[in-house]
């Protein structure tokens, strides 16, 4: 039988997916209730989930989802340019057969999003492909590193991937990652994922003073 999520896991999981939208309180009671455990191992959630960013915990105020500015988003991705791009030319290094064809089979699933116009869907799509080139990297510490940036600013990556046209611009620039990867050629991958990023932070500083 498999082990039952850590409560940092499935709180992390409902805060990831929206249940608790950034600002909401976590009142210990009600977290106590809904995962059917003692207050203790709230406490011990929340202090793991706030060194991880996601959670504010203020003296005397209690806990909250923690709001990520767009100026901070920014910086998250500039470190993830670094990273990832680092993780790209790995990658294409790396690769197996079994590898690309899950690349493949992937971008056949992101292209079908954009026609169907499914932003929630496609900005799922988008989690996986960015979750999968660490892993085919064989890079341990950056996939950790990139996990714990990515969920910093999972509310403002989901705000990009359904912005009208986005998707499809986005589309595009995974194409030329994984084409790269595909074609076992590290400096391409590191450009494409380069740009792709580059074109992130350009549009997060277009809501600069809107946050």
């Amino acid at each position: 039988m498999a082990a039952r999520a850590s409560v940092a896991d499935r709180l992390r999981n409902d805060i990831l997916k929206r249940h608790f939208p950034p600002g909401e309180r976590l009142i210990e009671l009600q977290l106590s209730e809904r995962y059917d455990v003692g207050r203790a191992a709230i406490r011990s959630a929340l202090v793991e989930l706030e060194a991880e960013g996601l959670v504010l915990r203020e003296t005397n105020r209690g806990a909250t989802v923690r709001r990520v500015t767009v100026a901070e988003a920014v910086e998250i991705s500039e470190a993830r340019a670094a990273l990832e791009s680092l993780v790209a030319r790995r990658a294409a290094e790396r690769a197996t057969d079994a590898d690309r064809k899950e690349l493949r089979a992937l971008l056949d699933e992101m292209t079908a999003a954009v026609d169907a116009d499914d932003r929630a869907g496609y900005s799922k799509l988008n989690r996986t492909l960015h979750a999968s080139l660490p892993r085919i990297a064989r890079h341990g510490v950056a996939a950790d590193l990139i996990a714990n940036l990515r969920n910093r600013a999972v509310h403002h990556q989901f705000q990009l991937a359904v912005m009208p046209g986005r998707a499809a611009e986005s589309l595009g620039q995974h194409r030329a990652i994984v084409d790269a990867v595909v074609a076992g050629d590290g400096e391409a991958a590191e450009r494409a994922m380069l740009a792709h990023l580059a074109s992130v932070i350009d549009t997060l500083r277009q809501w600069q003073g809107l946050d």
